[in-house]
């Protein structure tokens, strides 16, 4: 394989980032796209030139001058539609969540390494340079023990934002509300920085929104290495506020609101200014967000699957924020703490 060349499934709004990203990587090409309305291909194809309006998935999967599939579709699709590319012999860069439970999750991480395919799960904040210099911090030791965090996700998303597409806000598709759509990219930076996840204790409710999944959360988070952290989440803050972590270890505290630190204190400089965060954030608005990290996740994708770089959102990666996700909604019904 010279060129990673790709057929997007799925041609709604994220689609489009998707398109923009691989367009920004060397070596990767977009070669078609189908969605389940052949109009919705076709409009999606009239807006990247030479883009091919397959009519159907099974069309797009036959087709051997695509190698990898692109799966942009509505979360309750994900598994059986990432299965079907693995089984089609196709390597795999799937939307979040990688699906909507574990044991889904665990076959198509155990298909891929049978076949000796890629799964790649988007998790694009891992990409800006503010978490890859915090993250490096961390290894490096700069903070110290770890020894408690916050995650502060209160977004704004009105009855009418479900209400535009029959999927949005259904356990079916959806998989979960504020937790499971909006707030995982922030629990996977949350499992990044603090390490992999031992329990959790939680709260999952619908108070405000029309929906079957919850419009609010919030949970306690115990990591293998002692470390807490609690999440706080919703949907209904009014006015939305930036996601923001706060990061305690035994040598100072960093803060990071979207994608800016605007606090180190730790006795080592940081290697970029820090300052009070300028907006640009997804908090307000589902298309406040940039596809440069989208790019820089296919860029490490197409590398990793032409030079070997090593990737750094597998399968098993992917699987790790959707466990403390799952772990909330258990223990929400239960009342009981859960293991993961």
């Amino acid at each position: 394989m010279d060129t990673v060349r790709i057929g997007i499934l799925g041609c709604g709004m994220v689609a489009r980032y998707h398109a923009k990203a691989i367009a920004d990587t060397p070596n990767a090409t977009l070669v078609g796209a189908c969605s389940k309305s052949l109009s919705s291909t076709q409009a999606f194809c009239s807006e990247f030139p030479k883009v091919r309006a397959y009519s159907g998935y099974e069309e797009m999967l036959e087709d051997c001058d695509i190698n990898t599939i692109a799966i942009c579709s509505p979360t309750g699709d994900h598994y059986a539609q990432s299965k079907r590319a693995l089984e089609s012999q196709k390597h795999v860069i799937v939307e979040k969540p990688i699906c909507i439970s574990l044991e889904d999750a665990d076959d198509l991480i155990r298909l891929a390494e049978e076949r000796g395919l890629c799964l790649c799960v988007i998790s694009q904040s891992r990409y800006s340079d503010s978490a890859a210099i915090i993250k490096q911090a961390i290894d490096n030791g700069e903070l110290g023990k770890p020894i408690s965090a916050s995650l502060m996700m209160r977004y704004m998303r009105n009855q009418a934002y479900y209400d535009q597409a029959d999927w949005r806000g259904t356990y079916a598709f959806d998989g979960g509300g504020v937790l499971m759509n909006q707030g995982i990219h922030g629990i996977d930076l949350l499992c990044y920085f603090m390490g992999k996840p031992r329990s959790v204790v939680g709260y999952a409710k619908t108070l405000l929104r029309t929906i079957e999944v919850e419009d609010t959360a919030a949970a306690a988070v115990e990591f293998e290495n002692g470390s807490v952290a609690v999440i706080d989440a919703t949907v209904c803050s009014q006015p939305p506020f930036p996601k923001r972590f706060i990061l305690c270890g035994e040598k100072g505290t960093i803060m990071l609101e979207d994608d800016t630190i605007t606090l180190w204190n730790l006795p080592t400089p940081c290697p970029i200014e820090t300052k009070a965060n300028m907006g640009g954030s997804s908090s307000a608005d589902a298309k406040g967000i940039t596809h440069i990290y989208h790019a820089r996740e296919y860029q490490n994708f197409t590398k990793h699957l032409l030079n070997g770089e090593a990737l750094l959102v597998d399968g098993h990666q992917g699987r790790i924020p959707l466990s403390v996700i799952l772990g909330v909604y258990e223990s929400s019904k239960t009342g009981k703490k859960v293991l993961l």
